[in-house]
């Protein structure tokens, strides 16, 4: 697929699908989008109303295209039902609609936490929707991303709050994680459209290019620095992650970001991408250095008001 087929998206409405969208329209594409309310209309899009659990929508919104990106997912829940309702339900409905259709190519959003499924609720249920897509019979890629940053993300941007005012947390040990910008990740799930031997049924973690990725407290100054202040980085154990994300649930209730089940893979000391599941070279590479973009992030969070 080189720019003028119709594709399929779920999750256009959040961070990643919005990033998608926008790419998607640089590159010449038409999308037909999931949504569950009425959306500003925009030249390269088709809204379809619906859900995950709405197969008629579903059905609908798979009709004759040549690719669906499965980018929905939810990420907090208050416990395992949610994830598995979003994660795991969803996906099976979605694929049950792409095979009835006879859709040519199927591209899945999952996360880096699915490769540790015995972790988390988040990530179990990421790894259920894995297996459910490798068994679909489709002609399907997967992509594992670590932790997403850039404009309009409200995850780390809780981080960036934290470094304006001098302080960042983080999980106490020598933990390291790998980065992607949004953008990247974009143009990476664009670039896979067209399927082939180097990506057809093959599972890939992506990121910035960084080699054994970032620790906590280089991520944290990078951070810092990219709102000007250079913040005290206290190193929090497991215990005392869990006290605050129960008086974080105490206080904003189902908004909260610090949750038990996030704590639980936030303090695993390893989430920097497997390289032996690169995406090759020929197909991908990506084009933003992490500390520009943390610049560039920061600098639109300032714009939007948020900081």
């Amino acid at each position: 697929m080189t720019g003028k087929g119709l594709v399929a998206l779920t999750g256009a409405t959040g961070f990643v699908g919005q990033a998608l969208v926008d790419a998607a329209f640089e590159h010449g594409l038409d999308l037909r989008a999931l949504t569950r309310k009425p959306q500003q209309p925009r030249s390269n899009l088709t809204w379809i109303e619906g859900d995950l659990s709405d197969r008629p929508a579903l059905d609908r919104l798979v009709a004759g295209v040549e690719a669906v990106i499965h980018v929905a997912g939810v990420v907090n829940a208050p416990d395992a039902v949610g994830f598995e309702a979003g994660n795991v339900a969803g996906t099976m409905e979605l694929v049950e609609a792409a095979v009835a259709a006879g859709v040519p190519r199927l591209i899945f959003v999952s996360s880096l936490a699915a490769r540790e499924p015995q972790l988390s609720d988040y990530g179990a249920s990421k790894a259920r929707a894995e297996r459910i897509v490798a068994a679909s019979g489709l002609d399907w890629t997967i992509v594992r991303p670590p932790a997403i940053y850039g404009p309009r993300d409200r995850e780390m941007f809780e981080l960036f709050r934290a470094a304006r005012l001098g302080v960042v947390p983080m999980p106490s040990g020598n933990g390291r994680a790998s980065l992607i910008h949004v953008s990247d990740l974009a143009e990476l799930l664009l670039a896979l459209l067209a399927g082939g031997e180097d990506v057809t049924h093959h599972l890939f973690e992506a990121d910035d290019g960084r080699e054994q990725g970032w620790s906590h407290r280089e991520l944290a100054r990078m951070i810092g620095w990219s709102v000007g202040r250079r913040p005290w980085v206290p190193h929090l154990s497991k215990p005392v992650l869990e006290a605050l994300a129960r008086a974080d649930r105490l206080f904003r209730r189902d908004k909260a970001k610090l949750t038990l089940d996030r704590v639980a893979y936030m303090t695993h000391p390893d989430w920097v991408v497997n390289p032996a599941l690169a995406v090759p070279d020929s197909r991908w590479i990506p084009r933003i250095a992490t500390r520009d973009g943390m610049a560039a992030t920061a600098q639109w969070y300032r714009e939007a008001g948020w900081l």
